[in-house]
């Protein structure tokens, strides 16, 4: 009998083990990416200037444009990244869904539709002329942020009243409330689109397109401390979410309280996802894709899946975005679009296997 329990405890060591070392590894990489995303672009740059620029010893050149343009992209992607990553692992376990994640529970098309609002009808939308081309761009970032927040804000907090009131919906009846919801700001913005001049539908479909470029310093502290507190919260209570991973009865028989669990954290993600959105744009699929990646090493522990999560996102943008500036040099794609582009045949899949799962 002591044997066994020595060969067991060995074998628990073991896994834990393997799943630090994933998590190391899944760090480095996105170390990696960040530096390639700082080097990479229509100027290239030595990853040897990137980091004796950001130490303050590079060439005064590399260094402006490091620290004007690439490292608030940079940094930019990898808090955003994190926001929506942990938030989808914590939206599919709450709502014991695999398929929950901002994009798909209404959060981002409400987010799309303020800015469409602010955009439109507040004139936040503004045509630069170049000597070489026009440009249309958002005129009044805050008042559009402000619109996107709210209106993201308001689409969570009628998923968690309709998962208050209809308590026997289940998961799928609040996906299919999040895609009532999507369908209704969706066609909410073509209205408004339908009615705008062309300054006004460029800059709207300019924020659609998504944009990690749009944030300066003042608006990635304001992201840090959303990813800081919402992922704190996320770790205090990572035993009760593997407690809700085996099903709510096992969860109350536990001793946690389910029902409060699931809208205090419904309430917790999407807020952090609006926020997110209204800053960057639309960027899909992050928080339907990268728990899923990370739950085919760690499992549902949420001990690792939340830091697996959290980091996947934060690469899955980093990588997208270095797709971005480099598919087409020196022309930049949106990226909103490239992970749309990966992310439906993921959803797909996932889509089937449940299908099977529930054959």
């Amino acid at each position: 009998m002591r044997k066994e329990s020595i060969a067991f405890e060995q074998q628990y060591c073991s896994f834990l083990l393997r799943k630090k070392l994933f998590l190391l590894i899944l760090a480095a990489a996105v170390i990696l990416a960040a530096a390639l995303s700082a080097a990479i672009g229509s100027m290239r740059i030595p990853l040897a200037e990137v980091f004796s620029s950001i130490f303050g010893s590079g060439s005064a050149k590399y260094k402006t444009v490091l620290m004007n343009v690439r490292l608030p992209r940079m940094v930019t992607a990898i808090v955003c990244g994190a926001i929506l990553a942990s938030a989808g692992a914590v939206m599919q376990c709450v709502l014991r869904n695999p398929l929950a994640s901002a994009s798909t529970l209404g959060v981002s098309q409400g987010a799309a539709f303020g800015a469409a609002l602010g955009i439109i009808v507040f004139g936040g939308g503004v045509m630069t002329a170049s000597s070489s081309s026009t440009l249309v761009t958002v005129n009044s970032p805050y008042i559009v942020t402000l619109c996107a927040f709210v209106f993201g804000s308001v689409s969570s907090l009628v998923i968690i009243g309709i998962s208050r009131l209809r308590q026997n919906s289940g998961p799928a009846g609040l996906i299919l409330a999040g895609s009532a919801l999507s369908a209704m700001f969706s066609g909410g913005s073509a209205l408004l689109q339908y009615f705008a001049d062309d300054t006004a539908l460029g800059a709207v479909v300019f924020w659609t397109f998504g944009n990690l470029g749009s944030t300066g310093w003042r608006e990635i502290v304001f992201l840090f401390v959303v990813m800081a507190l919402t992922y704190g919260f996320y770790i205090i209570n990572a035993w009760n979410y593997n407690a809700m991973s085996a099903g709510v009865d096992t969860a109350n028989s536990l001793g946690v309280n389910a029902q409060a669990l699931m809208l205090l954290s419904m309430a917790v993600c999407s807020l952090a996802a609006a926020a997110a959105v209204s800053f960057v744009g639309i960027i899909g699929f992050v928080g339907l894709i990268a728990p899923h990646m990370v739950r085919r090493f760690t499992g549902n522990d949420f001990r690792f899946l939340l830091p697996g999560s959290a980091l996947s996102g934060s690469l899955l943008l980093l990588l997208s975005d270095i797709a971005c500036r480099t598919i087409i040099s020196p022309v930049v794609l949106p990226i909103g679009a490239i992970l749309s582009f990966v992310g439906g045949p993921v959803f797909l899949i996932l889509l089937f296997k449940g299908d099977k799962a529930n054959a």
